[in-house]
């Protein structure tokens, strides 16, 4: 009976040290990116640029984009970078009426893109002859479990998503309002 007690009060005792090592073990926190800009034009003429999910070619890293589907939920496109790197995403939902679609990363290297478990979603809004694009996604960094290297832990991600986003941007508002 006494045996009995000791282990249960040496359970009851360790019991929260087996807690900290699950503390410890917590690997990588999702990311979340949002960009927009201010485009003067109207929101169907900033649509028919950024909203084919199937056309790439306002991004300034994107040589080339090959696909399949249309704007159809999980249409695929592959995107090759001008750096030869090579992005797969699929198109998870789209809808013209509202100027919106989402989609997620399929397969990249981390080395090309340091991400992981990447969704996205393009937004158009405005009225007149002004909208505003929103470019928005949340993902985890490049390397997954703790102790990641320079190159592919959080705030590399951050900054590469953040600044292809800042980049695309800016050149969509160029190619729409007729200097691109």
């Amino acid at each position: 009976m006494l045996k009995r007690l000791v282990i249960g009060a040496t359970i009851v005792a360790l019991a929260p040290l087996s807690l900290a090592g699950a503390a410890w073990a917590h690997g990588p926190s999702r990311q979340k990116v949002s960009e927009s800009i201010e485009i003067n034009a109207p929101v169907d003429k900033v649509w028919k640029v950024v909203g084919n999910f199937q056309d790439m070619s306002w991004l300034p890293v994107v040589a080339k984009t090959e696909g399949k589907g249309g704007n159809d939920a999980n249409a695929t496109r592959t995107l090759t970078l001008k750096n030869g790197g090579v992005i797969e995403e699929q198109l998870d939902r789209y809808s013209a009426e509202d100027h919106t679609y989402s989609y997620e990363i399929t397969k990249v290297d981390p080395k090309v893109f340091p991400v992981n478990d990447y969704s996205s979603r393009i937004t158009v809004e405005g009225e007149g002859n002004k909208s505003t694009v929103t470019w928005w996604a949340g993902f985890y960094r490049g390397y997954m479990l703790n102790d990641p290297p320079p190159e592919l832990n959080d705030e590399a991600s951050l900054k590469a998503v953040t600044g292809l986003y800042k980049d695309g941007l800016a050149a969509l508002k160029k190619k729409v309002e007729g200097g691109g």
